[in-house]
């Protein structure tokens, strides 16, 4: 279990002789090494084994036994220390008392463990904890301050090491490496070169993560916030370049310069909002499906209440299956708004008030903040454009982006969770012709050039709002269009024949010159 605690990952020594090889063959040189969490040193046996056996090396670990273990297995060379200390206690750029001021570089494998997860397993090296990133309150609350391990001993390092020429080349997830990047520009870190290079972590570590060799300079040139994409440790040339373009992080440097105008990051005009599905962190209560006749939940059990307050569902899992014309899931919905207060439905709703009391602990058992002091039984991703009667509709969750327009079902608007995201539209029309253009291969090249095939959520909010949709359908060839309009029309909306094209695509544009807002008076059917 300590090990487990400590996001300890042993690096197989013929790894690390590969990666110190990698590092030789890139030209890179060094006199002092210093590994800040080495655990039992495999990367200082590496570079003996490659043949340095000069460079003044520091090792700094956490564990006892790690510790005790490479300080025995270097006791007779003079040039090697093990330091047992936290790295968080130390300033890597003051407190290590180098005996010389020769070209350092920075090795070694941190752990691979998110700052939640070693906190809730019981680990005890952690920062301080603080919003080291300055995010928002609402980010912060909802996750976004959640990092890794790996991540913040890649800030600290930079950071302590901001006036000295250094290479930093260490282990971690790829996901982590981009993080690092896009940190260091936004606080003009003095990084001047980067590389990345993947490995296959499960045949080294047995971890199913997409892991790289992630190597800086630092203090060498001029700020630099690019990073050369390998396919392996002795790749010769890039499969890609991903990093920053002005303002925008990118995962195709050359791919993004062609659909740059695309992005609304760039040309700060927004007209759509994107907006989240319904958080309810309660699917077993809150989430139903049709049995015989009847709804049931996550229990299994039969329930019974008033049917205004059920709505069709669609997951993440639903969006490639859906053909407009039914769904298999319901979902409760508590609220309207956001903080609504909850306790009429004791009246309204007296089957539904004693259904969700019923399950009243697993609604107290819900973890994260957002629902604190708030009404029982209350929701999230919930609003105007939750109960708008057309939406475009994306899987977070898909590597391919697919964008379906929605509508109602049985007289229901059609929800999503928030696995999800959507545009919320008042007419078909205007539904349908947003998910055509943004399925064009277009807007899917655009969106590849700025997505990242291994993150965990490649589409999201921030992402989605960066598509500049009006310069999109102004640029799209009108019959290209037309054509995607009609084939969605075909599947989506096939018993809705009164849904009419224009002749002229460029008139109903006029549609997208500003938000379209769903009307904060506007009167919704209750079934």
């Amino acid at each position: 279990m300590r090990t487990k605690i400590l996001g300890d990952f042993q690096t197989p020594v013929p790894l690390a002789v590969q990666i110190v090889q990698s590092l030789k063959q890139d030209g890179i040189r060094w006199g002092r090494v210093l590994e800040p969490t080495c655990g039992k040193g495999n990367f200082i046996q590496a570079l003996i084994e490659m043949g340095d056996t000069q460079s003044e090396t520091i090792g700094i670990e956490l564990q006892g036994n790690y510790a005790t273990e490479a300080d025995k297995k270097f006791e007779k060379q003079s040039n090697i220390r093990i330091l047992r200390n936290n790295i968080f206690e130390l300033d890597l750029g003051h407190d290590l008392a180098w005996k010389s001021n020769q070209p350092l570089l920075v090795i070694g494998n941190p752990p691979w463990v998110t700052n939640s997860t070693m906190g809730l397993l019981g680990g005890e090296n952690l920062p301080e904890k603080s919003n080291f990133k300055g995010l928002r309150g609402i980010d912060a609350i909802t996750g976004q301050a959640n990092f890794d391990i790996a991540e913040f001993i890649w800030l600290k390092l930079i950071a302590d090491l901001a006036q000295t020429p250094a290479v930093i080349a260490l282990l971690c997830k790829t996901s982590v490496a981009r993080n690092v990047l896009q940190y260091a520009q936004e606080a003009l870190l003095p990084i001047s070169g980067a590389s990345i290079k993947c490995i296959d972590a499960k045949i080294w570590f047995d971890a199913d993560v997409d892991a790289c060799l992630f190597t800086v300079l630092l203090n060498s040139g001029v700020s630099h916030y690019q990073a050369s994409v390998y396919e392996s440790l002795d790749a010769q040339e890039p499969l890609t370049t991903i990093g920053y373009i002005g303002e925008s992080f990118v995962s195709n440097v050359d791919l993004y310069k062609e659909f740059s105008f695309l992005d609304l990051q760039v040309h700060h005009d927004k007209r759509f909002i994107w907006r989240a599905g319904v958080k309810h962190d309660s699917a077993s209560v809150m989430e139903l499906r049709p049995v015989d006749g009847h709804w049931k939940n996550g229990f299994d059990e039969i329930v019974d209440v008033e049917s205004e307050y059920l709505f069709p569902l669609l997951k993440s899992s639903d969006v490639k299956r859906f053909n407009g014309q039914a769904v298999d899931k319901a979902v409760i919905m508590t609220q309207r708004k956001v903080g609504e207060d909850t306790r009429h439905l004791e009246f309204s709703a007296p089957k539904l008030w004693k259904y969700l009391n019923k399950y009243q602990h697993i609604f107290g058992a819900r973890k994260s903040t957002i629902y604190k002091n708030k009404p029982p039984f209350s929701i999230f991703g919930v609003g105007d454009y939750t109960f708008a009667p057309y939406k475009v509709i994306i899987s977070g969750f898909y590597k391919e982006p697919l964008f379906i327009p929605v509508g109602s079902i049985r007289g229901k608007e059609v929800l999503c969770d928030d696995t999800c995201y959507l545009l919320p539209f008042t007419s078909a029309i205007e539904a349908v012709m947003v998910a055509a253009a943004l399925n064009h291969i277009v807007a899917k090249r655009f969106l590849k050039s700025i997505t990242f095939d291994d993150a965990k959520r490649p589409f999201t909010k921030n992402l989605l709002s960066r598509i500049d949709i009006a310069s999109l359908m102004a640029y799209l060839p009108q019959e290209e269009l037309r054509v995607g309009i009609k084939d969605l029309l075909k599947v989506f909306f096939s018993d809705q024949a009164d849904i009419q094209i224009p002749n002229n695509l460029l008139e109903i544009h006029d549609l997208f010159k500003t938000e379209k807002k769903i009307s904060e008076n506007i009167q919704l059917p209750l079934f």
